[in-house]
């Protein structure tokens, strides 16, 4: 069950790193006006915004990219620690998402379920 959870939180961070890209580099590009509902207009205006933001994305999968490497090098509960903080992040984010902005549930959802699954995998396996 952990390799499980570390294979979805690996995903999860793969997610997050796309989203990275998105926000912090290509945020006025055709694709990521197109991904996040934006004009040209609006994502010039809200680029630096998108900027900062697409960092926080990047640091959680940073931090979810370490603790894998630690649980599979032998140092479980640091490591699962990490994982936990970074994918629990993940998740709350999209918690967040889903509560405040119906008409981003669908985004909300896509960007919380892999986090999700390996939050719940991990607990599971480190249980028995």
């Amino acid at each position: 069950m952990i390799i499980t959870a570390l294979v979805l939180a690996g995903a999860a961070a793969a997610l997050h790193v796309f989203i990275f890209w998105l926000e912090s580099i290509a945020w006025t590009s055709p694709r990521a006006r197109a991904t996040f509902g934006t004009t040209e207009q609006g994502a010039e205006a809200t680029k630096e915004l998108a900027f900062n933001q697409g960092f926080y994305n990047l640091f959680l999968a940073v931090v979810t990219l370490v603790g894998i490497v630690l649980v599979a090098v032998g140092t479980t509960a640091p490591g699962a620690a990490l994982v936990l903080a970074g994918t629990g992040s993940m998740l709350a984010a999209a918690l967040v998402l889903f509560l405040s902005s119906p008409d981003k549930r669908s985004a909300a959802i896509t960007q919380g379920a892999l986090p999700l699954f390996a939050v719940l995998a991990l607990v599971v396996g480190l249980a028995v």
